[in-house]
């Protein structure tokens, strides 16, 4: 039989808003799983300390805090930008509310709504609808074009048969490689055709491989650092899909680099985060970090269509191709940029194998 406390507990537990509470003091006394992802510190180091410790509000909070506390009147307040102790800012909305109980010491109750996290969200869902529909046009533009390609090629293999000297016979062949070429760009285009064969996979085997292929093929003047959490479980993943996309989101980053520069691997865990319209308790965060040029906002909101590329050499293929990679495993990635700092962030669902 599960008891009254324990209901409490998994119900907070599984609350997708911060919740903290504190006492007269302002001295935080508990703070569930969404408050510990919110401010990236976990309860134990957490717990004692005083709110002036924990965050600073770009407004005189503190003083309305005192006055909810003594007025025993909650208030809420919208689209406040937080600043974190380690240097992070966050867009909340939030509420305050006096819990006070007869011969007992008040407590207040804080909630905190990330509304960056919402607007992560909805962009992250218009960006997919919009890869939908494009890459249903694709479907329907690559099938209209295979078709007559393909009568192409084999007029000219026929005609190739009717030729009699090999000179003329060069000509053939070179419509027949550029039809072979363009089926080819138009397979890419499309995408993976293949189901993810997923098994219980390391991230940190897969970057190592990864960054090893990288190092081959750059020089020194770029440095790849590591900076890995352990602690992450296994992921259920395609091996070689997971390494074909982390190799052209690395890639890329390599490119962006001018002349010299610094590319970081990074690992984290997220605590009940949303992707898509799927809600998951542990989700591995790989982030791709250059200090490179960064990317404008014009190019970040279409650098995962296919064809759309910043460089002159470059197919425009490779991102989109590692997004759809990802979104069979149920994952997502996202881009932040600007001046020298682009992160590349791929998240992946873990499973509880429990």
């Amino acid at each position: 039989m599960i008891s009254r406390v324990q209901i409490q507990q998994r119900i907070l537990d599984g609350l997708s808003v911060a919740t903290l509470l504190f006492n007269t003091r302002f001295r935080l006394i508990f703070i569930n799983p969404a408050g510990e992802w919110l401010l990236g510190i976990s309860a134990r180091h957490l717990l004692g300390q005083h709110f002036s410790e924990l965050m600073q509000f770009e407004s005189p909070i503190m003083p309305a805090l005192e006055e909810a506390l003594h007025s025993h009147h909650p208030f809420t307040r919208h689209e406040m930008t937080l600043s974190l102790a380690h240097g992070d800012e966050r867009v909340v909305d939030f509420t305050v509310i006096p819990l006070i109980e007869a011969d007992e010491e008040p407590e207040l109750l804080l909630e905190l709504t990330p509304i960056n996290n919402l607007l992560r969200i909805a962009r992250e869902e218009h960006r997919q609808t919009q890869q939908v529909a494009t890459r249903e046009m694709l479907r329907g533009l690559a099938h209209e074009i295979k078709n007559p390609l393909g009568g192409l090629r084999g007029a000219a293999q026929l005609l190739e048969k009717q030729l009699a000297t090999e000179e003329l016979k060069e000509y053939t062949q070179v419509i027949i490689r550029e039809a072979d070429r363009l089926k080819n760009l138009l397979n890419r285009m499309l995408g993976p055709n293949t189901q993810a064969a997923k098994t219980a996979t390391n991230i940190h085997e897969v970057l190592e491989r990864v960054r090893h292929l990288v190092c081959v093929e750059v020089d020194e003047r770029i440095k790849l650092e590591r900076d890995y959490d352990p602690s992450i479980p296994e992921v259920d993943a395609d091996r070689d899909q997971l390494v074909q996309a982390l190799l052209n989101i690395i890639r890329n980053a390599c490119q962006a680099l001018p002349d010299r520069g610094t590319i970081i691997l990074r690992t984290r865990v997220e605590r009940k985060f949303t992707i898509g319209q799927n809600r998951h308790n542990l989700v591995a965060r790989i982030n791709v970090i250059d200090n490179g040029p960064g990317i404008n906002d014009e190019m970040k909101e279409k650098i995962f269509f296919p064809m759309v590329t910043g460089r002159a050499n470059g197919s425009g293929l490779g991102l989109s191709i590692a997004q759809s990679l990802i979104e069979q495993h149920g994952g997502a990635i996202e881009c932040q940029s600007e001046p020298g700092q682009t992160t590349f962030s791929i998240l992946l669902p873990i499973q509880s194998r429990e």
